[in-house]
Formats: C-alpha cells, sequence, structure tokens
C-alpha cells in the first residue's frame, strides 16, 4: 500500500468537520484558505485550523472567513503554498550559502541547526513534491521554480529586465 497526499476538496471536509468539533464557525472560503497551505496533509490542516481559530476570537468574532484564514496565515508566515519558516529557511540557506546546491543533507543540518532525520522526513518530502528541491547523487539542489518563488535569480538565467525586452 503506498499512501499518498490529500486533495484540498477532501481537506476541506476534514477542516469542515474538525472546525464543527471545535465550535468555530467557518465559511467555505476560510476552509479553503486552510486546505490550500496545509501541504496535503490532514496534521497540519487541523493545527492550522486552531491557530486561525484564534486568530478569528480575537479579531473576527470567532468566525473564520477567506479574509480571515488569510491574514491569520499571513501572519503565520505560512505563504500560498503551505511553505513555513523552516522550509524558506532550508531553501534560502541552500541557495545563499551554497550557490543553489548540490550540497549533502548533513551540511544543510547543521548550517540550520535541525535535526537531519527531521528534514529528511517531514520537509524534505513536500518541497520535493512540489518541484522546489531535488535530491542527486552529490547532494540536494534548488529547482529554478524555487528560485522564482522565493524572489531569488536562478544560476544562469537573465535579469529579470532582460526577460521583459525579449518578450515581445
Amino acid at each position: 500500500h503506498r499512501l499518498d497526499y490529500y486533495r484540498d476538496e477532501d481537506l476541506n471536509r476534514i477542516i469542515r468537520r474538525s472546525a464543527e468539533l471545535l465550535g468555530v464557525a467557518i465559511d467555505d472560503g476560510g476552509a479553503e484558505q486552510i486546505a490550500q497551505r496545509s501541504r496535503g496533509t490532514p496534521r497540519v490542516a487541523n493545527r492550522l485550523l486552531r491557530r486561525v481559530r484564534d486568530y478569528a476570537d480575537v479579531k473576527a468574532e470567532g468566525v473564520i472567513t477567506a479574509r480571515e484564514a488569510e491574514t491569520a496565515l499571513d501572519m503565520m508566515e505560512v505563504d500560498s503554498l503551505g511553505l513555513d519558516e523552516v522550509d524558506r529557511k532550508i531553501l534560502g540557506t541552500i541557495i545563499e550559502n551554497f550557490g543553489g546546491g548540490p550540497v549533502g543533507i548533513n551540511t544543510i543540518a547543521a548550517a540550520i541547526d535541525e535535526e537531519k532525520d527531521t528534514i529528511e522526513s517531514i520537509y524534505e518530502p513536500f518541497l520535493m513534491r512540489i518541484g522546489f528541491l531535488e535530491r542527486t547523487i552529490r547532494g540536494r539542489k534548488i529547482t529554478p521554480r524555487a528560485y522564482e518563488h522565493l524572489g531569488f535569480q536562478a544560476p544562469g538565467s537573465p535579469p529579470k529586465a532582460q526577460k521583459k525586452l525579449f518578450k515581445e
């Protein structure tokens, strides 16, 4: 048997049920925002829901709408793809300190002060699944897609001004 990540529609149902159990009102947009940023994992979706609920209790009269969920998740620094602080730390360190890779997992772990096993079992599979990280024989490498998402210029790509110049 093989376990796979959940689709947003399934996570949406899980979030709505969890919200009901928590006694918090949530609209379709709020559940959708949380589902999109939960990395395809119910455990993450429920953790985000609880944190968004806390925000909504204080700032939004206890109702989770799309706007409230987006604001709360942005405050928690969980971006539109579900990347959090540690994901950005891993990717940023490989880009800034190691030229985008390849770099070994032990070196990454030492550089960001995180356990190697945690990186390999929690962060790396998601980063690989969304196409931001490649595992090669020589080590981990950042993909052009990750550079673009994080706002870095990929090595060997023309500066953004030049890209615009040649698009006509």
